[in-house]
């Protein structure tokens, strides 16, 4: 299979890569093999940033953006400056969690989706394939907004490596399929050009699991400010928890999964207000990427 990285400079030239060609190494993410579903990449697209590879060639990691304040890197008017941070929401659901899906558990939240619409937040959805799978409407309503975009979670929502808050765990040999299985499942669910950006499942990975992804292409994206939603009851504990994490450049996690964090509508419209307040302006991933400018 013809990987990401191989086929950069050929996309470069041909003035279609999902990246700023010509510009830095780190910003490289031009579309895989049709076997491997990915981004789609178009002349008209703003290019899309990634990091460059860390030591041998591995996955790189990213955590957070520049601690400075940003200059009009993507908020919805684009007119202001600030200090920029990223809301993220993963939106899990496990291979194996169909039956609960299929016996009422509610694995979506479209009233976090809607709250982000109606307070106008750009945000990145880290989407398993196996919930685009359950959701594909949703999948695709989120994907087609152009205040959001969604970001690869795994398929399986299984850990990539031994020991991670007790998920199943996915073999080394087959952690890259697992990842290309979910761009299958964002583009049989009519998602339109899903970022090169991946979180891994628990935010559990190592030397071995970047090394297995590196031929992908993908930028690994972490966080600095753990929301605490996930199993949560208390929102004010939440809130507290985000503004007091909160710092110029931050990446917030949160949850896209109503019965695994059922408050997070609720601290989100609390969260937002107060951080403007503060003269945060909200960005997507790829808007921290770009801002630091290839360097994890």
């Amino acid at each position: 299979m013809i990987t990401l990285v191989r086929r950069a400079t050929a996309l470069c030239v041909l003035g279609a890569a999902l990246t700023a060609c010509g510009t830095t190494a780190a910003e490289v993410a031009p579309r895989p093999a049709p076997s491997a579903p990915a981004p789609s990449s178009s002349a008209s697209r703003t290019p899309t940033p990634t990091l460059a590879p860390g030591p041998g060639g591995l996955t790189p990691v990213f955590e957070h953006g520049p601690r400075t304040d940003g200059t009009n890197h993507g908020e919805q008017d684009g007119t202001r400056d600030g200090k920029l941070i990223a809301l993220t929401f993963d939106a899990d659901m496990t291979a194996d969690q169909g039956p609960r899906a299929a016996s009422g558990e509610r694995f979506d939240n479209p009233q976090l989706i809607a709250a982000l619409r109606e307070l106008k937040v750009p945000a990145t959805v880290f989407m398993t394939g196996r919930w685009a799978e359950e959701y594909p409407d949703e999948a695709r309503s989120i994907g087609r907004d152009r205040q959001f975009e969604i970001a690869n979670h795994s398929y399986s929502h299984y850990a990539y490596t031994d020991d991670c808050y007790g998920l199943p765990t996915v073999a080394e040999d087959d952690m890259r399929a697992d990842l290309e299985r979910a761009y299958t499942a964002f583009e049989k669910a009519g998602v339109p050009n899903p970022m090169p950006y991946f979180r891994f499942p628990g935010g559990c990975y190592d030397k071995a699991a970047l090394k297995e992804l590196s031929a992908t292409g993908v930028t690994a994206v972490q966080w600095d400010v753990v929301s605490g939603d996930a199993f949560a009851t208390d929102a004010d504990a939440v809130t507290r928890q985000v503004l007091d994490g909160a710092r110029p450049g931050s990446v917030v996690v949160m949850h896209c999964t109503r019965s695994a964090a059922p408050v997070t509508e609720e601290v989100v419209r609390a969260v937002v207000p107060e951080l403007r307040s503060r003269g945060y302006r909200f960005v997507k991933v790829s808007d921290l990427v770009g801002a630091a400018n290839g360097r994890a």
